[in-house]
């Protein structure tokens, strides 16, 4: 067994400093061997993998380790800012065997009534709908004006939901990954949110995924229906948002990019990719409890000790050169979709939106620059993710009225069709 230095304590994973500079919190963990102890938040520790072969073991193995959290609930105060993230409820994020197996068809089969060509389409029109908003002006946020609501109009379309409530939904998303002292109160509006529109639902269905989730064969409850669209919420709306920031981030100071968003060398595709290996949206999660004591990669483990994975440390032991991430045949694959039994289900829609919502804002703001420097950038704090708090840009004003007026129209017509296919 390898010797490795043990931190004379847990490391933060929350707060400023974590938030500005992760990645010398995982040159650090890194040195201490697979495993390394972290604080979650104030008195949360837990270990958290950051090799890539150790976290690829965790992921699959379902013998040794559960994804239920209740017996490590039980020893955490119960107002915990993490628990939002990390608390029990009834889902497939949370549930083993037979039990995610139910939860797990109905997440797929629902978000497989997504056509593609149907959701680009639709991501365009919106894209081009909120550059519209902004593009005049010559300045903008791409986080708070772009890439943030744009995922929220995706989410508002898929479930039905009133687009009143659409602020509500996304604060309560990233109250919970900051994992900060309002996270519990966050959390528990995005759950009433849901929970009036699954009861609508339930007395009238209409063609959006919240009914057809009603209605699925293995005939969720309401509850399990309101935790499944929070489980695909969250997953799905700040990871996204992240990605999509991160990777225009990425492509405003690479020089590969030639130091604008479009004419560079390398494509929008391969900036996700890098920034899918690099800096993923979602950093560390995946949480963990072994069955019984146990030792993982030579370190001994308790019965119902926390572990997670860190996506972001795991692929830098993982990452092949910067000139061979568009040719990596014998590279290992990077984690950010996670893997295993648990790994993402919505990995097509969530790199479909990202995709087209990247090749949209090129297009039409092609010299855009950053309007601060990058050590300017704040970035949200939290244990789970890497997230932006804004994204400045200033470019040469565009003028898109009739543009707009054109997308107006087509959003009038596009209205009245339904958000999803579900049959005839």
């Amino acid at each position: 067994m390898t010797p490795y230095a043990q931190p004379p304590q847990p490391l933060a994973l929350y707060g400023p400093e974590f938030a500005a500079d992760p990645r010398s919190h995982y040159r650090r963990l890194c040195e201490y061997g697979p495993l390394a102890p972290v604080r979650l938040a104030p008195g949360i520790d837990a270990l958290l993998v950051t090799d890539y072969q150790a976290a690829v073991d965790l992921l699959r193995d379902t013998h040794t380790f559960t994804k239920d959290p209740r017996a490590w609930q039980a020893t955490v105060p119960e107002d915990s800012p993490v628990l939002p993230m990390l608390g029990y409820r009834p889902t497939a994020l949370f549930s083993d065997g037979d039990v995610h197996a139910r939860y797990r068809d109905a997440i797929n089969d629902s978000l497989a009534l997504i056509e593609p060509h149907v959701l680009r389409a639709e991501v365009a029109r919106v894209a081009q709908r909120l550059i519209g908003e902004f593009a005049a002006t010559g300045n903008g946020d791409l986080i708070a004006q772009y890439a943030r609501r744009l995922p929220l109009h995706v989410f508002v379309t898929w479930f039905g939901v009133e687009p009143g409530d659409g602020e509500r939904i996304v604060n309560g998303i990233a109250g919970m990954f900051n994992s900060a002292e309002n996270a519990a109160t966050a959390y528990a509006d995005l759950v009433e949110v849901v929970t009036a529109l699954v009861a609508d639902r339930r007395a009238r269905p209409r063609r959006d995924l919240t009914s057809y989730l009603l209605g699925h064969p293995v005939n969720l409850d309401n509850d399990e229906t309101v935790r499944q669209i929070t489980l695909i919420m969250s997953a799905g709306h700040d990871p996204t948002t992240n990605l999509i920031g991160n990777t225009l981030l990425h492509m405003l100071t690479d020089a590969r990019y030639a130091g604008s968003l479009h004419g560079g060398a390398m494509t929008a595709h391969e900036a996700i990719d890098e920034v899918l290996w690099q800096d993923p949206p979602l950093a560390n999660l995946s949480a963990h409890y072994p069955r019984r004591d146990t030792e993982f990669h030579g370190v001994r483990l308790r019965a119902g000790q926390l572990l997670l994975v860190s996506y972001a440390a795991a692929n830098t032991r993982s990452t092949p050169a910067p000139s061979d991430l568009a040719v990596r045949s014998g590279a290992s694959a990077h984690l950010a979709w996670s893997a295993g039994p648990h790994r993402c289900p919505a990995k097509q829609p969530a790199l479909l939106i990202a995709m087209t919502a990247i090749e949209q804002l090129t297009s039409q703001l092609c010299d855009a620059e950053l309007a601060v420097p990058v050590a300017g950038l704040k970035w949200r704090p939290g244990p789970f993710h890497r997230a932006l708090v804004r994204l400045p840009v200033r470019f040469t004003p565009v003028d898109m009225s009739a543009e707009a007026h054109r997308l107006r129209a087509a959003g009038e017509a596009a209205d009245e069709a339904p958000a999803v296919s579900i049959g005839p």
